[in-house]
C-alpha cells in the first residue's frame, strides 16, 4: 500500500518512542530545531529508567570544568574512550558524543531552562587510565520544584526509596556523597534536609514526595516541563507494535493504546528511545551470560526490548547484546525490582565472596566491573552466582547495608522479622554464617584473615581496593591508613545475598554518528529512522567511562538526532 492510500489517525514531524532523558531530548530539541513532535510511552508513568537513576551526564570539557580552576581537553577525552574501547566503537560516534555532549548541555540551558552542575569531586570510574579525570566530567541536574509540572507531576515515575534519605526526602549528589561517608557537617545537614521536608506544609498536604526534585526526578522533571511550554504532547499508555516502513524510509509506526490499535505517520523520522530488554527474559536467555534472570534488575520492570525487536524487523544490526551496565542487587523476595549496592562495596569492613568463600574482585570497582568479575569467577568456580558480601557488627553499626540504615539509625531489632534468614543472615562466628548460607566455612575464613591483614598494613595485594580516588569516593576518611580496608573481626557476622543485576542492558541497534539505525546487511542507514539510549549500541562499548555515561551519550545522541533530522528536512524542501 502507497503512503498516499495509508489511512492515518494522526500526523507529527517527529515521532519519538520512549520518555527516558533520551526521549524527551529528542522531542524537544525537535521542537526546538522547528518541527511538530510527540512522545509515545508504553507504561501510565513517564520518566523510564532515567526517573530513577542518579541523573548524572558524563560531559567531557564541559564549561564549568574551566570555571572551577580544573583543566580537560578534547585529546584526552579522545585518549580516554579509545582506551576503553579498544576500537570496538567507530572513532566517528566517540568523536560526534565528544563534540556535541557540551552543546546539548549549552543548548538545554539555552532553550529549556535544564540546567546543570559539574560534580568536582566524582572521579571517571578509570581514573587512572589514560586520559582519565579525578573529577568535574560528571554533571548533575539541578534542583527542581515539582510544583512547577502542575497536573503532570502525579505522572512522573516515583524515585526509589534508596536514593532518598528515610526513604522520602530528596537529597543530591554531592548531599549523599557528604551523609555516605559522614563528611564534615553530615549531621547538620541531615537535620536541615529534614526539616525542609516536615515544614513544607502545603506541599505534605499534598504527598509525600518531597516537592525538591533531584537526581533523575529533577532532569526528567525539568525536560517534562520544557515540553510542556512548548506545548510537546507525552502520551501514556501508548505501546509501540511496529515501524511503519515503505520502499526502504520508515513513515510511522503502528501503536495500541487502550486496547485499539492506531497508525501514526512520521513525516521526518522516528526516534526510538524505548530502552533495553532487562525485563524481557526471552530476550535475556537469548543474548546474555547464564544464569540469567529479570528478577534480579535494578531498574524498573518496564523494558521489554520493543524498540530493538523493530528495528530487528526491517533489518537492523545490533552490537553488544550480550553485555549489561551491570550492577550488584540484593536478593529481596517478592520486591522489584532489587535494590542496587552502589556505596556499601566500597567503605571499610566488607568483602565480597564466592560459594567457596574466595574473594573474586575490588569490591570498590565499578559496579558494572563487579558483575563482569562475578561471571568470570563463576565459570571458573561454578559457585560465583549468587555471590556474598560479609560484614561484622561494626560495620553493620556504622554503614548502610543493603536495604538497611547503619544499626546505629536502624538496630536489627528493627529489621523485619521475614528479613532474616532470607533477606539478611546473621551468626554469632563467621563459622556458623559460612554455614548459613552454604559457604565454605575455611574458604571464608582465609579470605577473611586476608582482609584483616591487609586492613592493618592499608594494601590490598590481590586486588588494589582502595587504591585510587574512585575506589576512596564512598569510603570512610577517619579509617587509616586505607579508607576503604577495614577489619572484619567482631560478631555478630552478617551476609547479603548478591545477584548479578543491572541499571539497564547495554546493547542495541547499531547507528551511525548521526544516530541513525544501520541496516545489518550493507551496514546503510534506514531512511527516517533514529535510536538513542539503551535501545541503540551502547558508544561506551563494553565499558563504562564515569557516573553519567548512560544518560550523557543518550542525550547528546537525541540532540545529535534532532538536528541531523532538521537538516536533512530542510534539504528536502529546498530540493522541492
Amino acid at each position: 500500500m502507497s503512503e498516499a492510500a495509508q489511512h492515518w489517525d494522526g500526523e507529527y514531524d517527529v515521532i519519538v518512542i520512549g520518555s527516558g532523558a533520551g526521549g524527551l531530548t529528542a522531542a524537544l530539541r525537535a521542537r526546538a530545531e522547528g518541527l511538530s513532535s510527540i512522545v509515545l510511552e508504553k507504561s501510565d508513568r513517564y520518566g523510564g529508567t532515567s526517573a530513577v537513576s542518579g541523573g548524572g551526564i558524563w560531559i567531557p570539557c564541559n564549561d564549568q570544568i574551566a570555571e572551577m580552576g580544573e583543566s580537560d581537553s578534547y585529546d584526552e577525552a579522545l585518549t580516554y574512550l579509545r582506551h576503553l574501547t579498544g576500537g570496538e566503537v567507530p572513532e566517528a560516534r566517540i568523536e560526534a558524543y565528544l563534540r556535541n555532549a557540551p552543546e546539548m548541555v549549552r543548548a538545554l540551558a539555552r532553550e529549556s531552562d535544564v540546567h546543570f552542575r559539574s560534580v568536582r569531586k566524582y572521579p571517571d570510574y578509570f581514573p587512572d587510565k589514560p586520559g582519565g579525570k579525578p573529577g568535574f566530567r560528571t554533571m548533575e541536574p539541578a534542583a527542581f520544584d515539582a510544583a512547577r509540572l502542575g497536573d503532570d507531576f502525579e505522572g512522573l515515575r516515583e524515585p526509589f526509596a534508596g536514593t532518598q534519605l528515610m526513604g522520602r526526602v530528596s537529597m543530591d549528589q554531592v548531599q549523599a556523597h557528604t551523609l555516605f561517608t559522614r563528611g564534615a557537617g553530615w549531621i547538620r545537614l541531615t537535620l536541615g534536609m529534614m526539616w525542609r521536608y516536615w515544614t513544607d506544609l502545603r506541599w505534605r498536604m499534598r504527598t509525600r514526595r518531597d516537592r525538591r526534585l533531584t537526581l533523575g526526578q529533577a532532569l526528567v522533571g525539568a525536560l517534562r516541563a520544557a515540553l510542556r511550554r512548548q506545548d510537546v504532547p507525552v502520551q501514556l499508555g501508548t505501546g509501540l507494535v511496529s515501524l511503519i516502513e515503505e520502499q526502504g524510509r520508515v513513515i510511522g509506526v503502528e501503536v495500541e493504546c487502550d486496547g485499539t490499535r492506531k497508525r501514526l505517520r512520521a513525516a521526518q523520522a522516528v526516534v526510538l528511545a524505548s530502552g533495553g530488554f532487562e525485563s524481557n527474559q526471552e530476550m535475556r536467555e537469548q543474548y546474555l551470560p547464564k544464569p540469567t534472570d529479570a528478577a534480579w534488575t535494578a531498574a524498573p520492570p518496564i523494558n521489554h526490548g520493543d524498540g530493538i525487536r523493530a528495528g530487528l524487523a526491517l533489518g537492523a544490526g545490533t552490537a553488544f547484546m550480550d553485555l549489561t551496565w551491570g550492577a550488584p542487587t540484593v536478593d529481596m523476595p517478592g520486591e522489584v525490582p532489587q535494590p542496587g549496592l552502589f556505596v556499601e562495596r566500597a567503605l571499610p569492613g566488607c568483602l565480597m565472596v564466592n560459594g567457596k568463600g574466595e574473594r573474586f574482585c575490588n569490591e570498590a570497582d565499578p559496579y558494572t566491573e563487579v558483575i563482569y568479575a562475578m561471571y568470570r569467577n563463576h565459570q571458573q568456580s561454578g559457585c560465583c552466582v549468587p555471590a556474598w558480601m560479609i560484614c561484622d557488627a561494626t560495620f553493620r553499626k556504622k554503614y548502610p547495608l543493603g536495604p538497611t540504615l547503619p544499626g546505629s539509625i536502624q538496630p536489627d531489632r528493627k529489621l523485619p522479622r521475614d528479613w532474616w534468614g532470607k533477606v539478611i543472615h546473621r551468626a554469632d562466628s563467621l563459622e556458623a554464617l559460612a554455614g548459613a548460607i552454604g559457604v565454605d566455612a575455611d574458604g571464608l575464613a582465609r579470605s577473611v584473615e586476608r582482609i584483616n591483614r591487609y586492613a592493618r598494613q592499608g594494601v590490598d595485594a590481590e586486588f588494589g581496593k582502595g587504591g585510587n580516588v574512585f575506589d576512596r569516593y564512598y569510603s570512610d576518611p577517619t579509617v587509616k591508613p586505607n579508607p576503604c580496608l577495614g577489619p572484619v573481626e567482631k560478631g555478630p557476622f552478617y551476609a547479603l545475598r548478591v545477584d548479578p543485576g543491572e541499571l539497564g542492558t547495554k546493547g542495541g541497534l547499531l547507528t551511525d554518528e548521526h544516530a541513525r539505525v544501520l541496516r545489518e546487511a550493507d551496514g546503510k542507514a534506514i531512511d527516517g529512522l533514529y535510536a538513542v539510549g539503551n535501545c541503540s549500541a551502547a558508544v561506551m562499548g563494553r565499558t563504562y567511562a564515569g557516573p553519567g555515561a548512560t544518560l550523557g551519550p543518550a542525550m547528546t545522541f537525541a540532540y545529535i538526532a534532532a538536528h541531523d533530522i532538521a537538516t536533512r528536512a530542510a534539504e528536502q524542501r529546498k530540493a522541492a
